[in-house]
């Protein structure tokens, strides 16, 4: 991959950033855009803005015909069929559609949900909320010492109770990818359905769902250069007659009377509404942008050297504390999160936007994480195809400035 020639994709990096070339260390929170999907965004609405499926005018039947294809690109892009990909608002808005509607049906008192330690807020709030409204009981998958899932745990607290495994294809926090195989195999053979948040995964990891066998999967498009406001769930055609809408309005129904509603085929059938029609036929050009430029192996080969340049140079400050596990990190990693000892995360993001450099603090809506692992916050790197070797190299000289100099 061309880097440089890359980067020139994506406009933001025209505009300087307090006085300095913006660096951009903040792609597990959402992803830069490039003038591919500005651009189809932009002509949807300059030249071909109308309402899906209810218009016989060209423009609606254009706009159909626009939205329906990035269904299928979306599908073929996780390798599922149309009618079991789901647009919603986003990855929370996914998990909750399956919390509220399967969860309403099939979780009762004494039922059993299990989770990991380092979920996502989206992944873990629902879950503790439909376990506190049912009656059922939220289990947590706890960490080994190299900050790994605790497989060996996991496989004793699944039981004939177990109902679902809901569980983060990658931490957003400690960055490197879940034995997802293990998992949805062992959960399966207690009769448990699968839940997958791919929201921090898709952008680095080919995502399949027939390989996964997973139940439900869910994925933000603004993580993979697409548009705000866009999500996609995946649902297995098998459970589409078991599962209620979340919502209810028009575009989903067959037929509507004074005593009852039919209701269509999904997809139609969850997505109640106008639906975010920009933003799909966006995310359909950031996934033809991702296939035709970024190859797998390729962009995780450069996102895992400047993981590695980042440790190693992070190794050198005695002040620093990384999070997760190294070794898999140096290997396959997409960020690095870190305390340093004497400032709060905070504070050290504040001070690297005087240089231009953008990095998240926190607890990464992942605040079970952090308590778990008695910290109150960490700061994150995270990286995409626009991060270079020589912006690792300048984040490093001024950690070393702010730990000798201070602020």
């Amino acid at each position: 991959m061309d880097i440089k020639r890359l980067r020139a994709d994506f406009p933001i990096f025209n505009v300087q950033h307090q006085g300095h070339d913006l660096i951009y260390f903040d792609s597990a929170s959402t992803a830069q855009k490039p003038q591919a999907v500005i651009d189809a965004v932009t002509n949807f609405y300059a030249r071909n803005c109308a309402n899906i499926h209810r218009a016989v005018h060209d423009l609606g039947e254009q706009a159909t015909a626009q939205y329906n294809l990035a269904r299928q690109t979306v599908a073929k892009f996780i390798n599922a069929q149309a009618h079991e990909t789901i647009f919603t608002s986003g990855t929370t808005a996914g998990i909750n559609f399956i919390a509220t509607s399967w969860g309403a049906k099939f979780i009762k008192p004494g039922d059993e949900i299990i989770v990991s330690i380092s979920e996502h807020h989206a992944n873990f709030v629902p879950w503790q909320q439909l376990a506190q409204q049912t009656g059922a009981v939220l289990k947590l998958i706890n960490l080994t010492p190299d900050y790994q899932l605790d497989l060996i745990q996991y496989q004793k607290l699944l039981s004939v109770k177990t109902k679902l495994v809901s569980i983060t294809y990658s931490s957003n926090v400690l960055g490197v990818t879940n034995n997802l195989d293990l998992i949805i195999a062992s959960a399966k053979k207690f009769g448990a359905a699968v839940m997958i948040d791919a929201a921090q995964a898709v952008t680095y990891n080919q995502i399949d769902v027939q390989k996964l066998d997973c139940d439900f999967l869910v994925f933000s498009s603004h993580k993979i250069f697409g548009p705000d406001g866009l999500g996609v769930l995946f649902i297995k055609d098998t459970w589409h007659d078991q599962i209620a809408p979340y919502q209810f309005g028009g575009g989903m129904v067959a037929s509507v009377d004074l005593n009852q509603t039919l209701f269509l085929k999904a997809p139609a059938k969850f997505e109640a509404g106008t639906m975010p029609i920009s933003s799909a036929i966006g995310l359909m050009a950031a996934i033809n942008y991702y296939q035709t430029n970024l190859p797998y192996e390729q962009l995780q080969h450069h996102l895992a050297k400047l993981c590695a340049r980042l440790i190693a140079g992070l190794l050198n400050i005695s002040e620093v504390k990384i999070l997760g596990n190294l070794d898999l990190l140096i290997k396959q990693g997409h960020l690095v999160s870190f305390t340093i000892v004497g400032f709060h995360a905070h504070d050290v993001a504040a001070y690297l936007n005087q240089f231009g450099i953008c990095v998240r603090a926190g607890h990464h809506c992942a605040q079970p994480l952090h308590d778990y692992l008695k910290i109150p916050a960490t700061v994150r790197v995270s990286f995409q195809v626009y991060n270079s070797l020589e912006e690792v190299d300048y984040l490093l000289v001024c950690l070393h400035k702010l730990v000798k100099h201070g602020f």
